[in-house]
């Protein structure tokens, strides 16, 4: 990494006992050649190297990134719940999660696939009383036209499951 030394690798969160969260004020980009120099925190994890130890960063902005990964949803019965929002899309009744189940707008015995488009949510009455027919004749309509979520970029995705600290400034929850 010699001749980098300006690159801005990462951010530092500098806390003090008195200050619980973190705000914006409290990070700054630090270089490569700072970073090596830091002090390693009780809780920090480190790597051992032959000149030192060396604190791993929790954080790490790419100051140049110049294409944004953007992926879909996963195809699954909450995402199909999300996007329908907990509403039967027959009836509009709102549903509790353990009230609908997916229905397949072209029955997967008529060649129906699971599909963003085939999939909506419905409550689980309406459902069976559709069995493996198609909405119309069933004396059903639907209240939306189903369709594939559009891209999101994949920091979208990313969830702070362990609950870094220093990750609340970049991840929503």
């Amino acid at each position: 990494m010699e001749g980098e030394g300006t690159a801005q690798i990462t951010y530092d969160v500098l806390c003090d006992a008195n200050q619980p969260t973190i705000e914006a004020r409290s990070i700054r980009p630090v270089t490569w050649d700072e970073w090596i120099t830091l002090p390693i925190r009780p809780h920090d994890n480190a790597v051992h190297t032959v000149r030192g130890q060396i604190r791993v960063p929790t954080v790490i902005v790419a100051v140049n990134f110049a294409r944004v990964p953007k992926k879909r949803p996963k195809l699954s019965a909450k995402t199909i719940r999300e996007r329908d929002g907990n509403r039967c899309q027959y009836t509009g009744v709102m549903l509790r999660p353990d009230e609908g189940s997916l229905d397949h707008v072209l029955p997967r015995s008529r060649g129906g696939r699971d599909t963003w488009e085939n999939l909506v949510w419905s409550s689980k009455d309406v459902n069976a009383l559709k069995a493996n027919r198609l909405p119309h004749e069933a004396g059903l309509r639907l209240l939306k036209q189903p369709r594939a979520p559009r891209e999101l970029p994949a920091s979208a995705f990313i969830r702070n499951a362990h609950n870094v600290a220093d990750w609340h400034l970049f991840v929503k929850e």
